[in-house]
C-alpha cells in the first residue's frame, strides 16, 4: 500500500501501516460494541432531530426573529457538520455537541413561551403559526436534553483507543525490547 493510500484511506476498522516487520493492522475495539455503536446513532439522530427542528422554526418564524436568524443558521450547520464527524467515529466534537446544546437549551426554554404571546393581536405574524412555533421551540428542550446526555456518555466510551497487532494475528513487540 502506498504511502499516499494510507492518507486516503478513512481511520478506521481494518487501517493498515507499515512497519519494519510487515503490516499493522490498527483496530479500534471499543467501536466494535454495541453499546458504543447505539450511542454514536442516537448522538447523531439528536443532532439531526435538533437541526431539523431547529430550521423549521428558523423558516417557520423568519419573519418574526429579530436578528437571531444568524445564529439559528450556525447551529443548524454545526449540527449537521458534528452529526457527519460522530458518524465517523469522532469523539472529540462530543463535548462541543453538549456544551452547544447546553447553551440552545437555553435559549429553547426562554424563547419558548415568548411564541405562544406572539398568538395575540398587534405582533407580526410568523409564516407558521406562533403556537405551533412555540410547541416546536419547547420540544426543542428535551432534545437538547437528551443530546446533551447521550453525548457525554459517548465521549467517556473510549472510541478513540488503537490496538495495533500484525495482518497475521500476533502481536507486535514493543520497541526497544
Amino acid at each position: 500500500m502506498s504511502q499516499r493510500e494510507l492518507w486516503r484511506r478513512p481511520a478506521g476498522r481494518g487501517m493498515f501501516a507499515r512497519g519494519m516487520s510487515g503490516e499493522i493492522v490498527i483496530e479500534h475495539p471499543n467501536r466494535d460494541k454495541a453499546s458504543s455503536k447505539v450511542m454514536k446513532l442516537m448522538v447523531v439522530a439528536f443532532l439531526l432531530v435538533s437541526a431539523g427542528l431547529i430550521t423549521v422554526v428558523t423558516i417557520g418564524g423568519w419573519d418574526a426573529l429579530a436578528g437571531a436568524q444568524i445564529l439559528q443558521i450556525a447551529y443548524i450547520v454545526l449540527y449537521l457538520v458534528m452529526a457527519f464527524f460522530v458518524a465517523r467515529w469522532n469523539r472529540g466534537v462530543l463535548p462541543v455537541a453538549a456544551s452547544l446544546a447546553i447553551i440552545m437549551l437555553i435559549f429553547a426554554a426562554v424563547s419558548g413561551p415568548i411564541w405562544f404571546a406572539r398568538a395575540k393581536d398587534g405582533f407580526t405574524d410568523p409564516s407558521l403559526d406562533a403556537a405551533l412555533l412555540g410547541t416546536l421551540t419547547l420540544l426543542i428542550v428535551p432534545v437538547q436534553a437528551l443530546l446533551i446526555a447521550f453525548a457525554a456518555r459517548g465521549f467517556t466510551q473510549a472510541w478513540n483507543i488503537e490496538v495495533e497487532r500484525r495482518a497475521d494475528g500476533t502481536t507486535p513487540k514493543a520497541s526497544g525490547t
